[in-house]
């Protein structure tokens, strides 16, 4: 059994979460020891497909044709798509048939959550759906002696200075603007927001937020992973106030290097979360005004560890193992259809 993991356009994805999921997905496969290929003149049996565009629908077809099995990995809804680029909402419904004629033209779908496969779901798409994790290396985010001065002296920090990193593309969605009125309401406090999207691309309040001047409040852009990974050691809090997710890579990464963590309380975490019990949740900005005060001045109990538990089931080895059932399901599939 061999896979093809296959992805269109990476460089335009591989910044995004969607470009991180495939890293794990390679590591994950060696893990298990299932033998995949990036090269899709290679003999397969299954191709894993994690991308959206029209030549990741005509390769599922052409190897459909060739007698190969299909997995889509469906990383994007319909409700993620809302409030993202120029014209999202207004074209949210063409790309919701989109995604339905996409998806439903596999012979399996994977999803990263419960609550995606749920939304999925009511896609109507005709085709199995399980939710297996993004996953996260836990050995890859591993604390280094020198990551948080490291991080510290790259940016211009003081070790007292108290410093707030988010980590995203630049859209509505993930709560950008509600990021930059937090740094106006507290200058006493750093705010970092790691990521970077062409602002051509969004609406003008988004780009307003990331054109704001204020002295506590910056935009570096994108970070690599090693250097991402010595800012989640290097500050004091993540703030993640996205609005809606099929998962959330970066909250795993953060919850990994067991920083304290602070997300809007929206659906896909109710059953996953709990406030106060594995990570912190806020609604309102006044919500997250106050406690973002108090996780940073250590007025609430540190819960980082109980966070910690949760990246650790997933862990990419286990993740690898759930991608190899699917595939030996598919197989199956294969193997039924042509008795």
């Amino acid at each position: 059994m061999k896979i093809l993991l296959h992805s269109d356009k990476m460089k335009e994805v591989e910044k995004s979460g969607v470009g991180r999921a495939i890293i794990h997905q390679q590591e994950a496969l060696r893990l298990n020891n299932v033998a995949y290929t990036l090269d899709p003149k290679d003999d397969y049996d299954i191709i894993h497909i994690n991308t959206i565009f029209p030549e990741s629908y005509l390769m599922g077809k052409k190897a459909k044709k060739a007698g190969k099995k299909v997995i889509f990995h469906a990383h994007s809804t319909e409700e993620d798509f809302r409030n993202s680029f120029i014209l999202s909402n207004q074209v949210a419904p063409l790309f919701k048939t989109w995604l339905k004629k996409l998806y439903s033209s596999a012979d399996y779908i994977i999803t990263p959550t419960p609550y995606s496969k749920k939304l999925l779901e009511g896609y109507d798409l005709g085709k199995p759906i399980v939710a297996i994790s993004n996953g996260i290396d836990l050995n890859f985010y591993q604390k280094k002696p020198h990551d948080r001065e490291d991080f510290r002296k790259r940016f211009g920090f003081k070790e007292s200075d108290k410093v707030i990193i988010s980590v995203g593309l630049y859209l509505e969605r993930k709560g950008i603007t509600e990021f930059v009125e937090l740094a106006r309401r507290m200058p006493e406090y750093q705010f970092v927001w790691f990521g970077y999207t062409n602002l051509n691309t969004v609406p003008s309040s988004v780009r307003e937020a990331v054109t704001t001047k204020l002295d506590n409040l910056h935009f570096p852009g994108y970070l690599p992973r090693e250097e991402l990974k010595k800012a989640y050691f290097g500050a004091d809090l993540f703030l993640f106030m996205t609005h809606e997710e099929t998962e959330g890579i970066v909250l795993l990464e953060a919850l990994a290097c067991k920083i304290p963590t602070l997300i809007r309380d929206i659906p896909i975490y109710e059953d996953w979360f709990e406030d106060g019990k594995n990570i912190y949740k806020a609604k309102t900005l006044e919500e997250f005004q106050a406690k973002i005060k108090k996780i940073v001045e250590h007025q609430l109990p540190d819960v980082t560890e109980q966070g910690y538990l949760e990246a650790k089931k997933r862990d990419i080895k286990e993740i690898g193992k759930e991608l190899k059932e699917v595939y030996e399901k598919v197989m199956a599939l294969d193997t039924v259809e042509n008795k």
